[in-house]
């Protein structure tokens, strides 16, 4: 990994470190804003309060939150690929030989790009891995985040503060690198693949090569900077979503 960085900044400069910012924004506002928006309302229609009894009612059980959390994510997967696509090339581009460089100024002009050239069936190179890593991204870190959170409250006597929000995204955090690194691995391969290079190729073939060239151990290839990536983005995740939803309580007066 610490290569890698060294590789990057002696050819790029430090800015190649931020290579794909505008394309991890806008994965961003496509991907997360869908699939979290879905499961939010999902839950919510979910959680019927009981009219007998002042106490808050008590939210979906673990099978209803990966339901509701399958189907947010398969949504958001679709919704982000285009610029998932992007951003898996034009952080990987930073890597590349000169003359192999792609050159995107910014996402919109990639997406352009693509469009042109590779046609706009592109955009959605990858969807259905991209669209299972969704799912799983979703399921192993809403509905275990709401897990560990009711764990925390119900079996450890915590308080519904900081402390809980900050302690069970941490530990939603590593279940959901967890769970996506074979995926993630063999989106990024999918996506960053020449048009010649993935034609004829399935993602069962895709797998077989994998495994026959590096064996198992490519399924958790890069973990630790997934975790570096996706732990402090899932923590400042939920705890910027309960500040905002007691915020909004309080000014609602619910």
């Amino acid at each position: 990994m610490l290569g890698t960085f060294g590789h990057i900044v002696r050819h790029n400069g430090v800015t190649g470190l931020y290579s794909g910012l505008s394309a991890a924004l806008l994965r961003q506002i496509t991907y997360s804003t869908t699939r979290f928006g879905i499961y939010e309302e999902l839950k919510n229609r979910l959680t019927k309060p009981d009219p007998t009894s002042s106490t808050p009612p008590a939210p979906p059980g673990l099978l209803t939150l990966l339901g509701i959390s399958t189907v947010s994510g398969f949504i958001g997967g679709f919704a982000g690929n285009p610029a998932d696509v992007m951003n898996v090339r034009m952080q990987s581009d930073a890597a590349l030989p000169i003359e192999q460089r792609r050159n995107y100024r910014n996402a919109f002009h990639g997406l352009i790009q693509m469009t042109k050239q590779e046609g706009f069936g592109s955009l959605f190179r990858g969807v259905w891995p991209n669209s299972t890593r969704a799912v799983l991204m979703t399921a192993s870190q809403l509905a275990s985040y709401d897990t560990f959170k009711k764990m925390c409250i119900e079996k450890a006597g915590m308080k519904d503060n900081l402390g809980t929000h900050f302690t069970a995204s941490f530990m939603a955090g590593f279940v959901a690198t967890t769970v996506c690194s074979p995926v993630d691995v063999i989106k990024t391969r999918i996506m960053t693949a020449s048009p010649a290079e993935s034609r004829g190729h399935s993602i069962a073939g895709l797998l077989r090569d994998i495994c026959r060239k590096e064996g198992l151990a490519w399924t958790f290839r890069g973990w630790v900077p997934s975790f570096i990536r996706l732990g402090p983005h899932t923590i400042a995740t939920f705890v910027f979503l309960e500040e905002h939803k007691k915020l909004y309580r309080k000014m609602k007066g619910i």
